[in-house]
This record gives C-alpha cells, sequence and structure tokens, in this order.
C-alpha cells in the first residue's frame, strides 16, 4: 500500500477501523491518541496547535466520504468543538449506531487527593453517557497538578471509574501522608484549567504518563463542568518573616541541632544567617511565599538545584547550611502539624539528599554561569561588592 500524501491521509488511514469500534468512548480514546502525535509535536502552544490541526483537518478532508472519514471528522469535531468548521460536522447515516452519543456525557462527581506536604493534588471527575449501551461506561478524568512546578504534570482517561474511585479511597484511608475529599465542579476545572495553560507552553513535556494521548479528551471533558462559582483556589500567604525567623531560633529544632543562636556575634552565626536567608528567598518562589511548605521534594528541589545556581557558599556556610536544614525540616513540619511519619520520611531524606548536596558543592556542576563567576572572583580575593575591583580584575584578565 502507498506511504499517506498528508499528514490528514496518515491520520485517515490510522482511523480506518474507527467504525467497528464498540461505544462512543472507544471512538473518543482513539481521536485524542491521534491529536496526541500533534500536542506532543508542537513546538509553542500545544492546545492551539492541535486547535489549528483539527480546523484544517476538517477542510481537506471535506469530500472524504468514506464512513471512517465522516466518523473520525465527526469525533474530532467533538473532541475541538472550538476549531474551525467543528459547528458544521453532523452525525450522518454512514456513521456507527453509536455516533449519536459522542460527548454526550454528564459529570457525576468531583474529587481531589494529594499528599499533606501540598506538592502535588489530583483530581477526580468520573462522567457517565445519556447512553450506556450506545456511548460506553462510566468513566474518570484523572488530572495531577504539581504545585512545586506550577504545571498540570499528567491527565489519563480511566474507563472504569468506580473501580478506580474505590482504589483512590482506600489508598487514601491507609495512608496518613494523604488525604481525600469531594471537590467542588467549578474549582476544580479552574485548578486543573490554569495549570494546563502551562503545561501547553512547555518547550518538553513531561516524559512519563498519559498526558498527550489523553491532553484532549480530558480537555474536553472538563470543559463541560461549570465554570467557577466560588473564589479560586489559591494558597494562604506565608507568615511574617520577621517572626517566623525569631519563632525557628528559640525552638526546640534549633537548639536540638546547636544552632548558633546567641546574641554574640561569630562567624558561624553570620552563616547561620545568610542559610536562612536562602530559605526564605527559596520559600518566596513556592506557593503562597510560604517558607513552611517543606516536603522532600522541596528539599530536592533546594539542595540539589536552587542553592547551587542562586547563591555562592564559602566552606563555612556549606557547613552550617545542612544543620540549618535539618532544623529547619522538623520545625517546619510541627508548626504546620504534619504527623510524625512526615518529619520521619523527611528526615530520612535529608540523609539521602545532603551528601549529594556536598557532592554538588564540591564540583559545581550545578552552577549558573552567575553564580560561577561569583565563586571565582571571592576564590581569587576579588570582593563583589567592590566595582573598582570587579573592573580592575576584567583588565588584568581581559584576552588580548
Amino acid at each position: 500500500m502507498p506511504a499517506p500524501r498528508t499528514a490528514y491521509d496518515a491520520v485517515l488511514h490510522a482511523a480506518r477501523d474507527v467504525t467497528k469500534l464498540g461505544c462512543a468512548l472507544d471512538a473518543e480514546m482513539l481521536g485524542a491518541a491521534l491529536l496526541g502525535s500533534v500536542y506532543a509535536m508542537a513546538a509553542e502552544d500545544r492546545a492551539e496547535a492541535v486547535r489549528d490541526f483539527v480546523g484544517r483537518f476538517l477542510t481537506a478532508t471535506v469530500h472524504s466520504g468514506t464512513p471512517a472519514a465522516v466518523t473520525i471528522r465527526d469525533v474530532f469535531a467533538t473532541l475541538v468543538p472550538e476549531a474551525d468548521g467543528a459547528g458544521r460536522v453532523g452525525h450522518d447515516r454512514r456513521s456507527p449506531s453509536w455516533a449519536g452519543q459522542l460527548g454526550r456525557v454528564r459529570a457525576t462527581g468531583c474529587w481531589a487527593y494529594g499528599d499533606v506536604y501540598g506538592d502535588q493534588t489530583s483530581y477526580l471527575v468520573t462522567f457517565a453517557y445519556e447512553d450506556a449501551a450506545a456511548g460506553g461506561p462510566e468513566h474518570a478524568v484523572v488530572a495531577l497538578v504539581d504545585h512545586n512546578i506550577g504545571i498540570t504534570k499528567d491527565v489519563f482517561v480511566s474507563t472504569s471509574a468506580e473501580t478506580l474511585l474505590d482504589q483512590v479511597r482506600q489508598i487514601c484511608e491507609a495512608d496518613e501522608l494523604t488525604w481525600f475529599r469531594s471537590e467542588d465542579p467549578g474549582r476544580l476545572r479552574d485548578e486543573v484549567s490554569r495549570h494546563l495553560e502551562v503545561t501547553d507552553g512547555l518547550g518538553d513535556l513531561p516524559s512519563d504518563g498519559s498526558l498527550a494521548t489523553d491532553r484532549t479528551l480530558a480537555g474536553a471533558r472538563l470543559a463541560l463542568l461549570p465554570a467557577v462559582t466560588t473564589p479560586p483556589l489559591s494558597e494562604p500567604s506565608g507568615p511574617d518573616d520577621t517572626g517566623l525567623i525569631r519563632d525557628f531560633l528559640t525552638s526546640p529544632e534549633a537548639a536540638r541541632f546547636d544552632l548558633p543562636t546567641g546574641p554574640a556575634a561569630t562567624p558561624e552565626s553570620a552563616s547561620l544567617e545568610f542559610c536562612l536567608s536562602l530559605l526564605l528567598d527559596h520559600g518566596a518562589t513556592l506557593p503562597g511565599a510560604d517558607p513552611l511548605r517543606w516536603s522532600p521534594a522541596v528539599a530536592g528541589l533546594f539542595l540539589l538545584d536552587w542553592v547551587h545556581r542562586r547563591a555562592v557558599l564559602d566552606l563555612d556556610d556549606a557547613a552550617m547550611l545542612p544543620r540549618v536544614v535539618r532544623a529547619w525540616s522538623a520545625f517546619a513540619m510541627r508548626r504546620r502539624g504534619l504527623p510524625a511519619a512526615a518529619a520521619e520520611q523527611a528526615e530520612a531524606a535529608l540523609e539521602e539528599l545532603i551528601p549529594e548536596f556536598a557532592r554538588l558543592y564540591t564540583t559545581g556542576e550545578r552552577r549558573s554561569p552567575a553564580t560561577a563567576a561569583v565563586a571565582q572572583l571571592i576564590a581569587e580575593g576579588v570582593d563583589p561588592n567592590d566595582t573598582a575591583a570587579i573592573d580592575a580584575w576584567l583588565e588584568a584578565n581581559r584576552e588580548e
């Protein structure tokens, strides 16, 4: 058989057996998977790239009269109703009997669950067709929002809604480090959609999961939920830094790790002050700018990435930071009232992270160019705050 001449021919070939599927859900999942390749390969706004492709596909195939072509056009128009020409696509006698059920679903429940640290929240919505025999089984859309990096990290569609929901409930009930609750449909739609917009613009997609293949169907389902009627989900603002640091320095955690909290100024106390400023600066990058939102994941971002790109540590600072981080971790867990198991898990994670922090500090491999330049100045005895000294150093090191 000759190779397809265009991308649209390739889609028609891939969808040649669509009329043999048993229900509308199977067809919608096939259509979403086909559009997943467009989503994954897009260089910029991925959602817009899918809309554009569907619009051009509908135009290019308007005279394709085979049952498979008619059906996949209907599927695409249902999944991406805002695409050009989608409103002019309708069912006809060449379509399977289940075609009338495409997109004809209602939400039957909305839930949210996540970890007690606040790192990630998963949102689960179940949907049912008007006619289950032709439409397909009750199914679920799950979206995973990662609050640390601010994206919807994954979405997937499950064809066994009840089984999945029961499994999630059981897992959360058995694990004190997770929570589960019913969720307002509008707030769920707003939270997932806002983070999906960020995901759609990523240069590289998360490598694991079903994001590309299920994105279009998940988006079509979420669009059926009502618009938000209650205030959007927002992180509470972080505590006052001055009071927070005062509480920390007088805490049992600071005493436990023998931090230099006395009134006398020493090199150690200067390093302590600098390390605490780094924790606060990093906390400002977290949702709600709350440095108490601490977890093994946040600790990893701080110790293995952020601090190397953003700060220049001398030997005293590098020795002090692990002590400060251990104390801060225990302090944050207690202040937030998290279970003892959460604190133990965070402490165990630090025992693995700190040796890697020390290695990265030694090699300097994670330093940004700017940080590396400042580190070199300091190593050569140049004060990075002395403009004249920097100019003299540049002049001395200018290549002929």
